[in-house]
């Protein structure tokens, strides 16, 4: 069993560091931050470390430890909720001694010693619960970490609308709501809105364009970010926006940053992950991310989305 594996490795190391992806979700943290809390409350004795770039909406969950490239050595370090290597948070990942993959996205980078992957969980957070139950005549809960596990579930199932949610989900999100932490808090950090955020979603709703085959393009360029005072960040809060909207099957956005545009596709069908790993990219096959250089490059991902929409019946 894959989980008994990775309790040993935990057992074998003194110091485990654990990353996960860049431009961290709810997921990433809360698997990130849980798996922490669990080696914390079972070996105390262990130095456990969280590291890679913070987001400032997402402090609330876990902050992130500042650690020497020593530290590595001689470590085992755990990826959480990463598809590819690439998009690994601190790219000091690969200076311990073991690497083990823990994920649910398609595994197309088999990085790592030992990889748990598993496609049919509705996150990476709901794995980690699993390496609890699994193992729970080992290993003991605490309110902390269910607090993480359970945030990671609700924000990569969308609040349990999503399609990745399943009977197993809602059985665990029951058992985990029994811990006694702040359930209403928590649902306002992930989805409190600034103002800003709410008048550029207004922006989107006025300007998104569809097509006859039922594709969507938004473009947030640097001007209409800077024009609503929103950070490329934050617009993370934002790509869900068009799922309501009827005769849409699949919606990308384009999010310009300083040296690239980011590259965030959504879909009711169509697969688009496929599409995100022609443009150093991943994901699931209906929410995926990548990146393009120049909007010349952004036309050839919109043709390849418009050819899905087209193909998908």
């Amino acid at each position: 069993m894959i989980t008994r594996q990775i309790l040993d490795d935990i057992r074998a190391f003194d110091t485990i560091i654990i990353h996960r992806h860049v431009r961290p979700d709810p997921d990433a943290l809360g698997s990130q931050g849980a798996l922490m809390e669990l080696i914390k409350e079972n070996f105390p004795e262990k130095k456990v470390y969280v590291v890679g770039e913070e987001d400032p909406s997402l402090t609330f969950l876990v902050r992130m430890d500042t650690i020497e490239e020593e530290v590595y050595e001689g470590a085992l370090v755990i990826v959480c909720d990463t598809a590819n290597a690439a998009r690994i948070c601190d790219q000091r990942y690969d200076l311990g001694e073991k690497l083990i993959k823990i994920d649910h996205h398609p595994n197309v980078d088999t990085y790592g010693d030992l990889r748990w992957v598993d496609t049919n969980a509705s996150s990476t957070s709901e794995m980690i619960y699993e390496f609890y139950l699994e193992l729970q005549d080992q290993l003991s809960m605490n309110v902390k970490a269910a607090r993480l596990i359970y945030a990671g579930i609700v924000g990569d199932t969308g609040r349990f609308l999503f399609p990745s949610t399943t009977t197993k989900t809602f059985h665990y999100a029951a058992e985990l709501v029994a811990y006694d932490f702040d359930r209403t808090a928590l649902y306002d950090g992930i989805y409190s809105m600034k103002e800003s955020i709410a008048r550029m979603r207004g922006y989107i709703l006025t300007n998104y364009t569809l097509s006859p085959e039922g594709m969507s393009t938004i473009k947030l360029t640097r001007d209409i970010l800077n024009e609503f005072g929103v950070s490329p960040v934050d617009t993370g809060q934002l790509v869900g926006v068009l799922g309501e909207v009827e005769g849409i099957k699949a919606w990308v956005f384009f999010i310009e940053e300083e040296d690239l545009i980011r590259v965030r596709f959504r879909s009711k069908g169509p697969i688009v992950n496929d599409i995100a790993a022609k443009y150093n990219g991943g994901g699931h096959p209906m929410a995926a991310g990548a990146s393009v250089p120049t909007w010349e490059e952004a036309e050839k991902v919109i043709n390849d989305l418009h050819i899905a929409c087209s193909d998908y019946k």
